[in-house]
């Protein structure tokens, strides 16, 4: 959940921007949290393109420390990009702590100059590749809301349908489903991140009761021995997991579970539940529009209880380990449909003498 953890920004930090801002000579800004303040502790110089200043910046970072880098773009250089730097490796405190801090650091610091931001959790996110790819990902064409998902299948059923009646049926098919939740920008980066590299990692997802916001809860690199201790045990999420392996065709799976804890509040089991489609609708549209190394599985899996995930869970949740009309029970053990028997006609009535 998005909270505000109060920390401010440092004289320090105020005046150094202030001034980069008007010389316009600094490349970098690596800015940390220190004695409950945003404090500035090195910076870099403009000495060639943003792309190859960027390379630099690689020494600057560390494998489990988190920080915030503010990056002076080259088009037009009165715009800045804000990138949080939060390394899988990092402790849990730290990661809240500036999950927490962002927003606080571009506000203090001017929200007008900062026309970006960038969400990183390792150094291969932040090589030229990766930032060309985070720019072709902001400038392609957003994907259509679920309420302007919902009117285009309206019309796309009615003009099928050849008549009236059907397209009265098609608008009753339609109506009633939920409008799809409002994203945090951080949840957003780290679903399109979610496939940029062909290997296991997890992205969780929360729903602020409040706002009905949906917000990232966690994003790292996780094994599939590792999955089930990943997901939260007492509260319901969404969990999105790029998953390697070689049953699949394309090398690797990005597979939606549903957990939900029988312990949930019935009203947090009856938000996620309604709003279940229409995240994976809108999951489905941010890994095709930043060309995920993996593809979204069409088969939606659901847990009560996160201990069962494991590497046969997923198998038999994907039909991976058996012919296509296997079902998937909760205990993620496979059963075969039996078989259907066929079809006898009924005995007439006895005669009467």
């Amino acid at each position: 959940m998005a909270t505000t953890s109060g920390i401010g920004v440092s004289p320090e930090l105020t005046k150094a921007f202030s001034d980069a801002v008007e010389t316009k000579n600094v490349r970098f800004f690596k800015v940390i949290i220190q004695d409950e303040s945003l404090v500035p502790v090195d910076s870099l110089p403009v000495t060639d393109s943003f792309n190859e200043d960027l390379v630099q910046l690689q020494e600057y970072l560390e494998d489990k420390e988190p920080c915030y880098i503010l990056a002076r773009l080259d088009d037009p250089p009165s715009e800045w990009l804000a990138i949080s730097y939060v390394p899988n490796f990092a402790n849990v405190r730290d990661k809240t702590l500036y999950a927490s801090t962002r927003n606080s650091l571009t506000k203090s610091l001017g929200s007008t100059v900062f026309t970006d931001s960038l969400f990183a959790i390792s150094k291969e996110d932040l090589t030229p590749e990766a930032y060309e790819a985070h720019k072709r990902h902001k400038a392609a064409p957003k994907p259509l809301s679920a309420r302007e998902q919902e009117m285009a299948n309206i019309k796309a059923a009615e003009r099928e349908a050849g008549n009236s009646y059907e397209g009265s049926n098609a608008r009753k098919n339609h109506i009633g489903q939920r409008v799809g939740l409002s994203w945090s920008s951080e949840a957003e980066d780290a679903v399109k991140a979610l496939g940029s590299r062909n290997d296991s990692r997890i992205v969780i997802l929360k729903i602020e009761p409040s706002t009905e916001l949906l917000e990232l809860d966690s994003f790292v690199d996780v094994t599939v021995d590792n999955l089930s201790s990943s997901i939260p045990s007492d509260e319901p999420s969404y969990v999105f997991y790029a998953w390697a392996n070689s049953y699949s065709q394309a090398g690797g799976d990005v597979v939606f579970i549903y957990s939900c804890p029988t312990t949930s509040p019935v009203r947090y089991r009856m938000l996620y539940s309604s709003a279940a489609v229409s995240t994976y609708l809108a999951v489905k549209e941010f890994l095709m529009e930043s060309g995920s190394a993996f593809p979204l599985a069409t088969k939606r899996l659901e847990t009560s209880d996160p201990a069962e995930l494991d590497e046969s869970f997923l198998k038999a949740g994907l039909n991976h380990d058996g012919p296509a009309d296997a079902i998937v029970n909760n205990n993620g053990a496979r059963e075969d449909y039996p078989a259907k028997p066929s079809f006898a006609k009924p005995k007439g009535p006895a005669r009467r003498r």
